[in-house]
């Protein structure tokens, strides 16, 4: 019997990851042997580009741009664009060349206040595991980060490309997150953004208290397991429907419409905090909020004037927006 897609993706999710490569963290005269590990797994939804006529895949050419005549493997360099339209052309030697040794050791630089590290900076992360009998002195180094509050940051050659990261202690693991490098994250002054000052800003004492009162209300501990991607859920349910009905190359025809849209209305900044306190926010039990959200729900819950029962709200959920 053939697997579906959902059962695929969740088999598939449960298999050993592939390790990327044996080595050693090193910093003094220390060197934990390690092996590394990819830490996260792609989710996202693929499509294939097929011909409607016979689905067959459907494949692209190397073109010449100006030309639009395709170019043959044996004719296709490398350049690097030095000014707009020249290039100085690189052999695949050169490059070869000028890339880092590849040490299979992860050099901690030094170690710093883990709240000094921006979320911009965090790119990819990675598990690093104890390898060749190397337990104790593992739970050594995250251990004693975890009690200093401490991350390492350290230099890293993978797949040929020399990385800035972060060695975090993350439960019982430690963490390998390559960073972006400091001119890799685009600087305030580029933008426009608010006054930190809350007062030039425009921003009240009032409004600033209730926002916080929001916050407070809708406050939870992090548990990543309570959000989905439903537009990937939604996709995968529909991919086994069809399955089951043997609509295996049939173009889906999409529905307009069918979603509904907000109202674009926009009242003033106090009056949208009041009415976010009042039924937005899943209100603490026992908070003055909580209580003066149920007697408000009460009072909605009876009929209008028309006799109709008042619409429900939204489902709620956390939804990606769709690309």
């Amino acid at each position: 019997m053939r697997a579906t897609p959902r059962e695929q993706s969740d088999s598939e999710g449960a298999a050993m990851p592939h390790m990327i490569w044996k080595g050693a963290i090193s910093f003094g005269l220390v060197h934990v042997p390690v092996q590394l590990y990819p830490a996260t797994q792609s989710e996202k939804v693929g499509f294939n580009l097929l011909d409607k006529r016979s689905m067959d895949p459907i494949g692209y050419k190397q073109i010449n741009k100006n030309t639009g005549k395709e170019v043959t493997r044996d004719d296709i360099v490398r350049g690097f664009e030095y000014e707009k339209g020249k290039y100085v052309v690189m052999t695949d030697a050169e490059i070869r060349a000028a890339n880092p040794e590849s040490t299979q050791t992860v050099d901690i630089l030094a170690f710093v206040d883990a709240p000094e590290i921006s979320f911009l900076s965090l790119d990819t992360p990675y598990y690093l595991a104890p390898d060749r009998k190397g337990e104790k002195v593992y739970a050594l180094l995250r251990d004693a980060l975890k009690d200093t509050g401490k991350v390492g940051i350290a230099s890293v050659v993978l797949h040929n490309k020399q990385h800035l990261a972060a060695l975090i202690p993350v439960g019982p693991a430690l963490a390998l997150n390559t960073l972006r490098w400091g001119d890799e994250v685009r600087d305030f002054s580029q933008f426009k953004f608010p006054d930190e000052d809350t007062k030039k800003a425009g921003v009240s004492p009032k409004e600033l208290e209730m926002a916080k009162r929001l916050i407070d209300d809708m406050s939870d501990t992090w548990d990543p397991s309570k959000y989905h991607d439903t537009f990937r859920d939604d996709i995968i349910a529909l991919v086994e429907k069809k399955v089951k009905q043997g609509k295996v190359a049939e173009v889906m025809k999409i529905e307009e419409g069918s979603e509904h849209k907000a109202s674009a209305d926009i009242l003033d900044l106090s009056e949208l905090l009041k009415r976010s306190l009042k039924k937005g926010a899943p209100a603490k039990r026992g908070s003055k909020s909580a209580q003066a959200a149920a007697a408000s729900d009460a009072a909605d819950d009876t009929t209008d004037d028309s006799g109709e029962e008042p619409a429900r709200p939204a489902r709620k959920t956390t939804r990606r927006k769709r690309a």
